[in-house]
């Protein structure tokens, strides 16, 4: 497994293997975020999705999201592992882990880190359905789920 605090993989992701990147003296709480895939979307059945990422501004993203994180809160580490290839119902997409002094610190910079992944870094999602699929490029999956047609320029 590598050591990098930021990655994509297309291995499983071991929760406690992210969690060991950022477990240090001076904290005093470790907070995760663990993302799966579900199966109902907005009444859809999921059978499974594709996760696929522009990896290498994907891991910039990453990290920029991570000093991002260090900058509002003084004193925390960040880890960050995202999944790509096929992911069945209930395998894991995401993990975050954060490291902070205090535990408010740590569930609000967790908070800010999935919200600022959905918002920059390049990964999209295939969701495969019974009666149809999709691509999902804007991750915050607003217009789609919304109309359930996809946003047309």
């Amino acid at each position: 497994m590598t050591t990098s605090l930021f990655e994509i993989t297309a291995e499983p992701i071991s929760i406690e293997a992210v969690v060991a990147k950022v477990v240090h003296a001076n904290a005093g709480a470790v907070n995760t975020f663990i993302g799966t895939v579900r199966e109902l979307t907005k009444g859809k059945k999921t059978l499974y999705l594709i996760y696929e990422a522009y990896e290498a501004m994907a891991v910039k993203q990453l990290q920029k999201v991570g000093a991002e994180i260090k900058e509002k809160w003084p004193g925390a580490e960040v880890a960050i592992s995202h999944r790509v290839g096929r992911l069945e119902i209930s395998d894991i997409a995401v993990v975050i882990a954060v490291a902070t002094p205090h535990r408010a610190e740590s569930f609000e910079a967790s908070r800010y880190a999935i919200e600022r992944i959905k918002e920059i870094v390049p990964i999209w999602k295939k969701e495969h359905w019974e009666n149809g699929e999709f691509w999902v490029g804007d991750q915050k999956e607003t217009t789609y789920y919304k109309t359930g047609q996809p946003e047309v320029e």
